[in-house]
């Protein structure tokens, strides 16, 4: 059974349908990469599927939950969607310990792992000294670190020296295993060929499935 189910989709802005009668599911422990030229509407279908944007018409259902109506957001969800807010004045640990005290699902342990997955674990800075990179491997010790059933991952590999993208592609590996549904929007050919078991191509608000990548 998939745990995201789209069907018919259609979001208006401003006189312009920026996402056109989308229909399509999302199994777990899979891989889905999302491409296009820019403006295609990649980055506003995360933002629909993690609950940021009220759909025009259709319905999104999320772990059997359908948005806006059982639920506001998905339940157990890592995004990374255009900037993650972060506290420049703490290290990479508080930032995300603070976080845990939400939902109260992660442990310190949780917090050090994800944090070493990504080449963080020793870092002592503030975030507001941060590179672009580091910040994005906060990002996505952010999105992992509670163990989400659902990863939203917008562009996750911008920005990384070819170092870190091992790293992070070796941890989306891993949360594949894990069982988590992946969905990812990227314009980087090779993370798409070495990390998507499908792929599925946007052109004006509307979705054409891709062929799988062995």
């Amino acid at each position: 059974m998939a745990y995201v189910e789209i069907t018919s989709l259609t979001k208006e802005l401003k006189k312009r349908t920026v996402l056109n009668d989308i229909s399509i599911s999302f199994e777990q422990g899979r891989i889905y990469g999302l491409y296009g030229r820019n403006g295609c509407g990649k980055t506003m279908l995360l933002r629909a599927i993690a609950g940021l944007i009220y759909p025009t018409e259709g319905r999104i259902v999320v772990g059997g939950k359908e948005l806006h109506k059982d639920i506001s957001f998905p339940e157990s969800v890592g995004v990374i969607i255009e900037t993650t807010s972060l506290l420049p004045q703490f290290d990479a640990y508080t930032n995300l310990k603070h976080l845990a005290e939400i939902k109260k699902v992660a442990s310190d342990e949780d917090i050090r792992d994800a944090l070493e997955r990504v080449g963080l674990g020793e870092e002592k800075k503030k975030v507001r000294a941060y590179s672009l990179g580091m910040r994005q491997k906060l990002a996505i010790a952010q999105a992992v670190f509670e163990k989400p059933e659902l990863l939203l991952l917008d562009e996750p590999t911008n920005a990384l020296d070819e170092e870190s993208v091992e790293k992070v592609r070796q941890v989306l590996l891993e949360e594949k295993e894990r069982g988590a549904v992946i969905i990812l929007a990227s314009h980087n050919r090779e993370d798409m060929a070495y990390l998507c078991d499908q792929r599925v191509y946007m052109a004006e608000g509307k979705l054409t499935a891709g062929g799988r990548v062995e």
